[in-house]
């Protein structure tokens, strides 16, 4: 028989739960934003933080890695919350935005890459190039410019044909 008194009465302090849910969130968060901005892929880091660590605090609250479905739901909605606040905050306030999310980084420049862009992300020669051939640029040239967007996605803008390449002499990727 199912004892009820378990299964909806929280056996883990709340302000445990709420201390343990904000660390784990803020401290995520900060490691996505600083290092795996690229990792991230098409899903905003926010988004993808949100979705793992409630997969991970739903399935605890459901297989029984807390004794009561009160712990797991609470730990949900801290979750949700910061993401909130995150997302309320930054829209709020300009400077809070560029902290809590990136804005798109230039890698190249009417033909001239950004090198120390480039170092920042860890994005190589050879990655930059395999970028610009997937999107049929075979001359760095022809490159007006090249950004790294807030999400680890790279646009890529060329020039307008026929117009005038600012008098450089800038063939090849070289």
């Amino acid at each position: 028989m199912a004892d009820w008194g378990k299964v909806f009465i929280p056996d883990t302090p709340v302000l445990e739960i709420l201390v343990r849910g904000s660390v784990m969130y803020l401290a995520l968060f900060t490691l996505l934003r600083v290092i795996l901005k690229r990792e991230s892929g098409t899903t905003g880091v926010t988004d993808l933080l949100v979705i793992v660590l409630l997969a991970d605090a739903a399935q605890n609250g459901m297989s029984g890695g807390y004794n009561s479905i009160t712990d797991g739901l609470l730990l949900v909605g801290v979750i949700i919350g910061w993401s909130y606040l995150l997302n309320a905050v930054a829209y709020r306030w300009q400077a809070a935005a560029r902290l809590i999310r990136p804005s798109s980084l230039v890698l190249v420049r009417d033909g001239e890459i950004m090198r120390e862009n480039m170092r920042r992300e860890l994005i190589t020669n050879e990655e930059l190039h395999t970028l610009l051939r997937q999107q049929g640029v075979s001359d760095l040239a022809d490159v007006r410019e090249v950004r790294m967007e807030p999400d680890g996605r790279f646009s890529v803008t060329t020039r307008t044909p026929g117009r005038p390449r600012n008098g450089r002499n800038a063939g090849g990727f070289g």
